[in-house]
C-alpha cells in the first residue's frame, strides 16, 4: 500500500524562501524574452544602440543565468529529501517519483505549447528521471561527479569557442542576429492571433528542446546532483551551525562569479566570454546568492518580513506557470499587445510588481489551503487518490 504524503509538517522555510527568490530572479530574466525577440538578437549591440546598455549590463551581471541554477539545485535537494523520507517510512520511492516526473513532463508540454515556449518543466522532468537513480549515490560521489560532468564538457566547449574566435576573420559570434526570426517573432507575437502564436511557439519549442537535448545533461543535471548532495549533507537544516562557512565560501563564490559575469563588459562581448559568463559565472553567483539568503533566514526578522516570498516558493509550480500566463497576456497580441513596446527597466518593474502580487496572494491562499492549485493536481495525479486541499479549522477545545 502506498503511503500518502504528509501535510505541512517537516517543511524547511528557508528552502521555500530561496525557491521564492529564485522564481523572482528567473521571472526578471525571462521578462526579456516575454517582451522582445531576445532569443534571436545580439543583446550587447541591440540594447547599446537603443540606449539601454547600462540597465542591460546590470541585468546581465546580477540576474541573467544566476537564478535558474538555484532552482535546479533546489529541485535536486527536494528529490533527495523525498528519497530519504521514503527510506524512513519504508515506502516505495521509484514508482512514486516516476509518476511525479511523468505529470511534470505533461505540465511542461502543456506550458510550452499553449502558453510559452521557454518552458523549463519538461527539461526538469527529463533530468528528474535520471535523478531517480542518481539520488541513491553517496553525497561525495554525487558532488564531485557533478563537478566533473559540468566542468569538463562546458570547459571544452568554451575553450574551443575561444580558439575559433581567435582564428575567425571578419567578425565574432556575438555579432550574430537572426533578422528573419526577429521580424517573424514581432509579427506573430506583436500582431498575430493566438493560433499563429501557437504554431510559432511550437516551432520555437522544438528548436529549444532540440538544443537542450544535448546541453542539459551537462548544465542542468549536474546542478540537480549538487543539490541532492547538499540535501544529504543537510545544508539547510544546519544553516545556523554553518554560518561562518556559508559567509566565507558564499561571499568568495559571489565575488568570483560576479567578476566572471562581468567579462563581456570588461574585455569584449565575444561568444567565448558569454559562455564563461553563463557556464561558470552564473552558477557561482547562484551559490553566493543561495548562501546569502540562507544566512538571512537564520534571523527571525528576515523570515517574518519576507514570509510571502516563501509562500510563493512553496507554490513554485503555480507561481511559475501563472507568471507565463500573465506575461504573455500582457505582451502578446491576443492580450494587451505590448510586445516590443517596453524597455528593460519597465519590463523589470512589471516582473517585480507581478511577483509581489503573486507572493501576497500565495500567502493568502496558503492560509486557507494546504498547497497551491497546480501542486494539488500534481499530488492527486501522483498518488491516484483524491486529497482534500482545504485546511481544517482548528477548534478551541478548552
Amino acid at each position: 500500500m502506498t503511503k500518502l504524503p504528509t501535510g505541512e509538517t517537516g517543511r524547511i522555510e528557508s528552502l521555500d524562501m530561496l525557491r521564492g527568490f529564485s522564481l523572482l530572479g528567473i521571472f526578471i530574466a525571462n521578462m526579456l524574452v516575454f517582451h522582445s525577440p531576445y532569443m534571436y538578437m545580439d543583446p550587447y549591440s541591440w540594447f547599446e544602440s537603443n540606449g539601454e546598455g547600462f540597465p542591460f549590463m546590470w541585468l546581465d551581471i546580477f540576474i541573467e543565468a544566476s537564478f535558474y541554477p538555484i532552482f535546479a539545485m533546489l529541485f535536486g535537494y527536494g528529490l533527495s529529501m523525498q528519497y530519504e523520507k521514503s527510506l524512513l517510512q519504508k515506502s516505495p520511492f521509484g514508482p512514486v517519483a516516476v509518476r511525479r516526473m511523468v505529470i511534470l513532463l505533461l505540465f511542461g508540454l502543456i506550458h510550452a505549447f499553449f502558453i510559452w515556449s521557454g518552458d523549463i518543466l519538461f527539461t526538469y522532468a527529463m533530468m528528474g528521471f535520471l535523478m531517480i537513480a542518481l539520488v541513491r549515490i553517496p553525497p561525495k560521489w554525487l558532488f564531485f561527479g557533478a563537478l566533473a560532468l559540468y566542468i569538463v564538457p562546458n570547459g571544452l566547449i568554451t575553450g574551443l569557442t575561444y580558439v575559433v574566435e581567435r582564428l575567425e576573420v571578419g567578425g565574432t559570434f556575438s555579432e550574430f542576429a537572426d533578422i528573419q526570426q526577429i521580424q517573424e517573432s514581432i509579427e506573430v507575437y506583436g500582431h498575430g492571433s493566438y493560433l499563429a502564436a501557437l504554431a510559432f511557439r511550437a516551432k520555437e519549442w522544438l528548436f529549444i528542446s532540440g538544443a537542450n537535448l544535448f546541453l542539459t545533461p551537462f548544465m542542468i543535471l549536474p546542478l540537480m546532483m549538487i543539490g541532492a548532495a547538499f540535501a544529504k549533507w543537510r545544508l539547510f537544516e544546519r544553516a545556523k551551525e554553518l554560518k561562518g562557512r556559508l559567509l566565507v565560501v558564499g561571499g568568495s563564490l559571489l565575488i568570483i562569479g560576479l567578476i566572471l559575469k562581468a567579462l563581456p563588459f570588461l574585455i569584449a562581448p565575444g561568444f567565448s566570454m558569454q559562455l564563461v559568463q553563463t557556464y561558470f559565472g552564473g552558477p557561482l553567483v547562484a551559490l553566493g546568492y543561495g548562501a546569502l539568503v540562507l544566512l538571512l533566514c537564520t534571523t527571525p526578522w528576515f523570515s517574518k518580513v519576507f514570509r510571502p516570498v516563501a509562500k510563493a516558493g512553496r507554490m513554485s509550480l503555480t507561481t511559475y506557470i501563472s507568471q507565463s500566463v500573465i506575461a504573455t497576456l500582457i505582451f502578446y497580441n491576443y492580450g494587451f499587445g505590448m510586445y516590443g513596446k517596453v524597455g528593460i527597466i519597465t519590463g523589470t518593474l512589471i516582473a517585480i510588481g507581478i511577483f509581489v502580487v503573486q507572493a501576497l496572494l500565495a500567502d493568502l491562499w496558503l492560509s486557507r489551503y494546504k498547497m497551491g492549485p497546480i501542486e494539488w493536481i500534481w499530488r492527486v495525479g501522483t498518488y491516484g487518490t483524491f486529497l482534500s486541499n482545504k485546511k481544517e479549522k482548528r477548534q478551541d477545545l478548552s
